[in-house]
């Protein structure tokens, strides 16, 4: 009757089992603590409880040693929970540099996924086992939440930015995948899949079915439609900086200040372009807000990304 019942999912990542012992631990701090609290309360209230209506209870002195027992060892369990919580948030938040990446863009009531090798995928991510995967998340609308049990991963993707997480599965099989933020109407619809796969078995994946061109062609050709190549050419006296090589590279802004070419800023630098200029470059870029989607935003920075792999403008 209740062997498919289960108090958590299981574990699929190399997360999981980081996140779930310190969960554990909370769970036998919490027990422990509330167990001897309740037990005391009962000894207490047996042992000295008034006996008559004449007894006067007597005077109990400090005991210093009881008091800096009960402040010492709450304090070294706090901080055990403090730095064993903060390891595991930075180890979620800082993903390998050999990470495969993919991109996500959340919409009601959907997952849009493209992979770099172009393979689009609707609630569905296929990745292969034992490697470690990067996803770079904006929203369409408002605010959804990417959230896979098994692997103990859960982001927000908000308007407006781009949020990245990372997981690395080890095993094969299909997980379930959730918005977690209440975004409408459907909110309960927008559910899918995380497909996990052998290496041979994912690489057989990729090549069949319809073939698509890869993620950097895709944001080229993109490039070239919004004429961006008129103004960000690679000679001198061009209207715009040079884009090749640029991205991962720290650059001086007109205002004195230095920023790193990341996605973030080449997104903001389309929506919003007078708001980070480039030193030496006036501020001639129109913006491209309602004319650029999320996901062509994602070509193109994929397209700038692979520029700085030793492309071409």
């Amino acid at each position: 009757m209740f062997k498919e019942f289960k108090f958590f999912p299981e574990q699929a990542s190399t997360l999981a089992g980081e996140v779930d012992l310190l969960f554990y631990f909370l769970i036998a701090v919490s027990v422990f603590f509330s167990s001897l609290i309740f037990f005391l309360i009962y000894v207490f209230a047996v042992r000295y409880r008034r006996r008559s209506e004449d007894e006067k209870p007597q005077q109990i002195p400090g005991m210093l040693k009881l008091e800096l027992a009960w402040s010492i060892i709450p304090l070294i369990l706090t901080m055990i929970v403090f730095v064993w919580g903060a390891t595991i948030y930075f180890d979620s938040y800082t993903p390998p540099k050999d990470a495969m990446e993919v991109y996500v863009v959340g919409k009601q009531w959907m997952w849009h996924i493209q992979h770099p090798t172009g393979q689009r995928e609707i609630n569905e991510l296929h990745i292969p086992v034992n490697q470690p995967v990067k996803l770079t998340m904006a929203t369409e609308d408002v605010i959804h939440s990417f959230y896979v049990p098994a692997f103990r991963v859960k982001k927000d993707v908000v308007p407006g930015r781009y949020t990245t997480m990372w997981f690395e599965a080890t095993k094969t099989g299909e997980f379930h995948l959730f918005c977690a933020e209440y975004c409408g109407t459907k909110h309960s619809a927008m559910i899918g899949k995380v497909v996990v796969q052998e290496p041979a078995a994912y690489q057989d994946w990729l090549s069949g079915g319809t073939q698509n061109e890869p993620l950097e062609v895709i944001g080229e050709k993109k490039f070239q439609q919004f004429a961006c190549q008129t103004c960000h050419a690679d000679k001198p006296n061009s209207r715009g900086p040079s884009l090749v090589g640029i991205f991962g590279e720290s650059i001086k802004l007109q205002n004195g200040q230095s920023v790193v070419v990341d996605e973030e800023y080449i997104r903001e630098s389309v929506l919003e372009p007078n708001s980070k200029v480039a030193a030496g470059y006036k501020p001639v870029m129109p913006t491209f807000k309602g004319q650029v989607s999320e996901v062509s935003l994602l070509q193109i920075t994929a397209y700038i990304k692979s520029l700085a792999k030793g492309g071409s403008n």
